[in-house]
């Protein structure tokens, strides 16, 4: 939790100086009130007091808890302005921490987990700042403020405070002892109802078709269940606390008067009892100052275990160092603009024993359509991820340019680079927000920009028929359009973006032929010089491409155009044979 701290700004450090010595001036008044009230208890069994006098003890002591209540109001205010700037500071490095992150950092901590480390934790952190930061500094200062003041009045007294004091600290050792691992289990088991919520709303039309609509309740249940169960573990042991506390304070309270009144009975002189009278009211007054203030530690101990948790969580998000590091070149310092090659690369995912690559190499030239084929599985797509560097290469070296891919700056290589994925991913916005999405590294994205590329992509027929067109509403997901409307939008901010390379991650698959057909031939004519990579499970989609290249396990088996690979490749001529004609091969 200290490690929190070093997140504060400079202004938030003096509004907690500021707060302290708030604080410091709220004990002092808050301490003076029981002289105040000694005072009037020796003036009310004094005879011949006067009410004036009492009231001039009265009245310093009713602005003593005036000026008390304004700095608590003060210290309030500042301790909800640190921790909501602090709360907004937390959300924003981590979100974009998490936007620096590869695939790998991003699987390893799970989707899951970062949504509620985002959430859930940072809320917790700033609870406890906004509530706690106010008990910490003033619980100690209050209780050596209030033993000094009654040091002296009573040896007895002071034994029974201490003996009150010891108790109070055993409940709250043994209440911590076996709260703070549930603590812990409960951020996890978040973590976890978190993830069955998101995977039911993002799958309910599987849910729904496959009617496990049960299933998927009990899943939920389960994990609500165990969540609920741990929550009431640490609510019950934590229940102990303010009961305790009241027992441990009546019980102090009736010793002090138990152990005044013998001392006061065995006292003679009557001005030796007024003065034990006097020393007894102010020291009980003292005294549940000192168990008050453990009592304001309590509150801590109930809020730091789960809010250390959450910031032991938040760290190691902002802590986790990113594995695709920024090169520092900006921009190609070769002629040649969108060549990539493979050089003898091979590659495994993180953990795992096995390569999922093996020894690629092929070079695709500037202006040439490079497509990949080959059975699921089989690391087509995990080849092409490799060039926008949503992972690095174990072995080897990818170059564009004749330039390690490594070497450049993720903004200037992903700005070579039109990227669309296997699945389309659309953002709440609009059909031209969703078009124009992302810097393109030009001043800004003119209108005739994203009209070409819908006209392009072979979507202007349904945007053309939407009532808004360009600026018709795309809801989270795209899920008021169709999987092949959102296909030919992706591919359209694709194009759009006007790179010098395109990677088509089997992303013609939701067209139909004839749509498949009429978008490559016009994007081939519309975009001639630029370098694409397509990856396919149509031989329909790759036949036209001036380099095929057929991956096995990893490997290549092959590498060609169409003719040549029905001649050479085994593997190529299978799935030819279970996709064309007997005429369309033969003609071939």
């Amino acid at each position: 939790m200290l490690k929190m701290l070093q997140y504060l700004r400079r202004q938030e450090w003096l509004m907690i100086c500021c707060s302290l010595i708030f604080i410091v001036g709220q004990i002092w008044l808050e301490l003076r009130i029981p002289d105040y009230m000694s005072e009037i208890t020796t003036l009310v069994q004094t005879p011949g007091s006067t009410i004036a006098e009492i009231i001039g003890e009265g009245v310093p002591m009713l602005l003593c808890a005036l000026g008390s209540l304004i700095s608590a109001f003060v210290v309030g205010f500042f301790a909800a302005k640190i921790a909501a700037g602090l709360a907004q500071r937390l959300r924003s490095q981590v979100f974009n921490q998490v936007l620096s992150f590869s695939m790998e950092e991003i699987a390893g901590f799970s989707t899951a987990s970062l949504i509620t480390r985002s959430t859930n934790d940072i809320t917790q952190v700033q609870m406890f700042i906004a509530i706690g930061m106010q008990a910490l500094l003033r619980a100690p200062i209050m209780a050596v403020w209030a033993v000094c003041k009654i040091a002296g009045k009573g040896w007895e007294w002071t034994a029974a405070t201490g003996c009150a004091v010891a108790v109070l600290m055993v409940m709250l050792t043994v209440i911590i002892i076996f709260a703070m691992p549930k603590f812990r289990i409960m951020q996890r088991l978040t973590d976890n109802l978190n993830r069955i919520t998101r995977e039911n709303l993002t799958g309910i039309r599987v849910v729904r078709a496959y009617n496990a609509e049960a299933y998927q309740e009990e899943k939920f249940a389960r994990a609500n269940d165990e969540l609920t169960n741990t929550n009431l573990f640490t609510s019950r042991i934590m229940a102990i606390m303010h009961p305790g506390m009241t027992v441990i304070m009546s019980g102090l309270t009736l010793a002090i008067y138990w152990i005044g009144a013998i001392l006061i009975n065995n006292t003679a002189a009557v001005a030796d009892k007024l003065t034990l009278f006097s020393n007894m009211v102010v020291f009980s007054s003292y005294a549940v100052q000192v168990i008050m203030s453990f009592m304001m530690l309590t509150i801590i101990f109930i809020i730091l275990p789960r809010a250390s948790v959450s910031a032991r969580r938040i760290l190691e998000v902002l802590e986790t160092p990113a594995k695709i590091i920024d090169g520092e070149k900006n921009e190609s310092e070769l002629y040649e603009r969108g060549e990539i090659e493979f050089r003898h690369v091979s590659f495994k995912y993180p953990d795992a024993a096995e390569y999922v690559l093996h020894d690629i190499n092929f070079t695709a030239h500037h202006g040439e359509t490079v497509a990949f084929i080959g059975s699921t599985g089989s690391g087509k797509s995990t080849l092409v991820n490799l060039v926008p560097r949503f992972y690095d290469a174990t072995e080897g070296e990818v170059l564009i340019d004749g330039i390690n891919v490594k070497e450049y700056t993720q903004w200037a290589l992903h700005n070579k680079i039109g990227y669309v994925p296997q699945k389309a991913v659309m953002f709440s916005g609009t059909i031209a927000s969703n078009v124009a999405y992302g810097d393109n590294g030009r001043a800004e994205t003119s209108d005739e920009d994203i009209i070409k590329a819908v006209e392009i992509a072979q979507a202007a027929e349904f945007v053309n028929k939407k009532a808004e067109q360009y600026e018709a509403p795309v809801a989270q997901g795209g899920s008021n359009l169709s999987g092949g409307q959102k296909q030919r939008l992706s591919i359209a901010r694709a194009i759009c973006r006007q790179p010098e390379i395109y990677i088509f991650d089997d992303s013609f698959s939701a067209l139909d032929y004839k749509t498949d057909r009429i978008l490559r031939s016009t994007l081939k004519k519309e975009t001639a010089g630029v370098t694409t990579l397509i990856v396919a499970q149509r031989i329909g989609t790759i036949k036209d491409a001036d380099q095929i290249i057929v991956i096995d396990k990893g490997c290549v088996v092959g590498q060609g155009t169409h003719q040549q690979l029905l001649q050479s490749c085994d593997v190529y001529r299978e799935i030819a044979e279970s996709q064309l004609s007997k005429e369309e091969l033969e003609h071939a």
